[in-house]
């Protein structure tokens, strides 16, 4: 993909970016393992809030006290799988630094920035005045730490985190940048556009063949492990990305630096 729109030129170049430039996105997770760990800690902590006297709202949010073994054991599974997505994009980085290399040898690939989505992290907060030590889940979101804060890199510390937000093959994705006024939401952002439609719902609707023709005459290349993969994550499945990202502009959650145009997708 590559810089299509700049929405606020004195980040752009605070964060190294520039219109025309080129961008290789990386979306990755931990994939079945993140999934089992969800699957067997909703009974491990569902048994946990009943042993811990915790009143539960809906099954999903079941929980335990950090402090438990059960708190203790789940947050090592989610730590493991973090880890887990954390080295596969590493892996896939590797990879297309080889393969950039072999077509243009000059060309400096650099690391952007690299974040996690879904996840569990210890982090402090201002909570009623006072600053605690919380346990913040993140589910279809990403960080997004406002300035100052010792966890970001010290070349966008002054302005705020990157907030990746990515759309779909066919649709642009977003850059922004965390704010002060993000603190409400616990510095949190959606991570994309987010399914409009399951995925067993896309591939009743979709054929991935035609996909690749569709976005092809778009000018938009793709390639892909199996035709069936590529139709559950159809670009109509998902929420308009720029109705999306606007709100979380317009919320104050994170400010738009610029926008990113597809030009080829990779599906695994």
């Amino acid at each position: 993909m590559y810089v299509d729109e700049i929405y606020d030129l004195k980040t752009c170049k605070e964060f190294g970016l520039e219109e025309g430039q080129i961008m290789i996105w990386v979306h990755c997770g931990s994939r079945a393992l993140g999934h089992q760990i969800g699957t067997d800690y909703l009974k491990t902590l569902a048994e946990a809030s009943r042993k811990y006297n915790i009143p539960i709202r809906d099954r999903e949010l079941v929980c335990a006290p950090i402090k438990s073994e059960e708190g203790k054991n789940y947050f090592g599974a989610m730590c493991c799988a973090l880890n887990y997505a954390h080295a596969n994009r590493q892996v896939i980085t590797h990879l297309i630094r080889q393969g950039v290399e072999k077509i243009f040898p000059k060309a400096e690939v650099k690391t952007f920035y690299e974040i996690s989505h879904n996840s569990c992290k210890a982090e402090k907060h201002i909570i009623d005045g006072k600053e605690k030590l919380v346990y913040v889940h993140r589910k279809g979101a990403t960080r997004a730490f406002g300035p100052n804060r010792e966890e970001i890199p010290k070349a966008y510390r002054k302005i705020g985190q990157p907030v990746l937000i990515g759309g779909t093959m066919g649709t642009q994705s977003y850059i922004l940048h965390g704010t002060e006024d993000g603190s409400k939401a616990f510095f949190s952002s959606c991570h994309g556009a987010g399914r409009a439609m399951s995925r067993t719902q896309a591939l009743k609707n979709w054929r991935g063949e035609n996909i690749t023709k569709e976005l092809e005459k778009k000018g938009i290349y793709v390639r892909c492990h199996s035709f069936s993969g590529l139709a559950e994550e159809a670009p109509l499945a998902y929420k308009p990305v720029e109705d999306v990202v606007d709100s979380i502009h317009n919320a104050g959650l994170a400010k738009k630096v610029c926008r990113l145009k597809p030009i080829g997708n990779i599906k695994g």
